[in-house]
């Protein structure tokens, strides 16, 4: 699916263009494997499945000092493990968890507001 959407003035740059089941598109590159975004990053990021998804993966997130943290656990919807989670609840930091072509469109609708948050992408 490809997404258009106006960059927001003065906040984050860096949005998700396109998705499909192998690759996602963003104002900074392609994708073909997991990856983080967020305003200051789109880079790897190491889980290929939801159920490895570690306090340590989290914690690559929780580094962008977001406001929400999104997971997009691949194609179809996942709980993660619970103890990944931890550190972010601790801080209060709000998770959302959903497959990953409605996680680009939360990304995309968030950084639109402004938001300072931080997607977690799994494909």
């Amino acid at each position: 699916m490809k997404l258009v959407r106006d960059i927001p003035a003065g906040g984050a740059t860096r949005i998700i263009r396109g998705y499909d089941a192998t690759s996602i598109t963003t104002s900074e590159g392609v994708a073909t494997s997991s990856c983080v975004i967020a305003a200051d990053t789109f880079e790897p990021w190491p889980p290929h499945a939801v159920a490895e998804l570690t306090v340590e993966h989290v914690a690559l997130l929780l580094a962008h000092d977001p406001e929400v943290i999104i997971i997009g656990t691949g194609a179809t919807f996942a709980l993660p493990p619970q103890a990944a989670l931890v550190a972010a609840r601790a801080r209060r930091i709000g998770v959302e968890v959903m497959d990953t072509a409605a996680a680009c469109r939360t990304y995309n609708v968030l950084v639109g507001e402004n938001r300072r948050v931080v997607a977690g992408l799994i494909l």
